[in-house]
């Protein structure tokens, strides 16, 4: 599918970019449960090489979601933040390219240590968490609710499942943005989605609450490195949101 103009070709500029930032598998990625929550029965993480053929752009969108499920996964440790600060910054001064450019230098200065703490401060918490990362709590002020039910239903319509064993719920927004990847993407069993699918997925799943959820994080006042990383998911998910309604 076509990014829109407004994206400074952000796909062409900053897609290899974003796959030497964790899309390949080699960056750190934390072996604890609550990481890759879906499977299509036996999926590989969900940083993992692609097996058909995708349009520079499709292939952008999958790095950038796959980037941003695993930031929200746990917190990163310290060769993802070298690898996240090293990506090629993005020309022009769109919000997009500034919420890039602003991501990149955090990851350059932020300690590995601080951002896992920073992770449980505002995710987990001791008792509650300061920030809810689950759809079902904001689109009913409740956890494993009616919308998470629907969402499983839909994700097993799909194919896609939880995996044994994993204590990452499906409503999770990690979890959600895996499964844009995998609808982008597919996997060696399966072809990437229709844009329809991938379009319907976005609207039902992760429009509704995902925005709000990182205008919590940013105002949030323990939010730092997070801050940046809400922001950019923020204008990434904008400008993913747009470009499907193009198509």
């Amino acid at each position: 599918m076509k990014l829109p103009e407004t994206g400074a070709n952000v796909a062409s500029d900053a897609g290899h970019a974003i796959a030497a930032a964790g899309s390949d598998g080699s960056s750190g990625r934390p072996s604890d449960a609550r990481v890759s929550a879906l499977g299509a029965r036996s999926l590989p993480d969900a940083a993992v090489g692609l097996s058909f053929p995708l349009s520079p752009e499709d292939r952008s969108r999958a790095d950038f979601y796959a980037l941003v499920a695993r930031l929200f996964a746990d917190g990163p440790d310290g060769q993802l933040l070298k690898a996240i600060a090293r990506a090629e910054p993005i020309d022009g001064n769109t919000p997009f390219a500034s919420a890039w450019n602003r991501l990149l230098a955090a990851s350059g200065v932020m300690d590995p240590d601080a951002a896992a703490q920073e992770y449980t401060d505002l995710f987990i918490g001791v008792g509650q968490c300061v920030v809810n990362l689950h759809g079902s709590h904001w689109k009913v002020g409740a956890m494993m609710e009616r919308p998470l039910a629907e969402l499983r239903a839909e994700l097993a319509a799909l194919g896609l499942g939880r995996r044994p064993g994993v204590v990452m719920l499906e409503d999770h927004l990690s979890a959600l943005f895996e499964t844009m990847r995998m609808l982008i993407a597919g996997n060696e069993d399966r072809p990437p989605s229709a844009v329809a699918l991938q379009r319907g997925f976005f609207e039902r799943q992760i429009g509704p609450w995902a925005f709000r959820c990182c205008a919590a994080i940013r105002e949030s006042t323990i939010a730092n490195y997070y801050g940046c990383v809400a922001e950019f998911t923020e204008q990434f998910m904008a400008l993913d949101r747009d470009a499907l309604a193009m198509e």
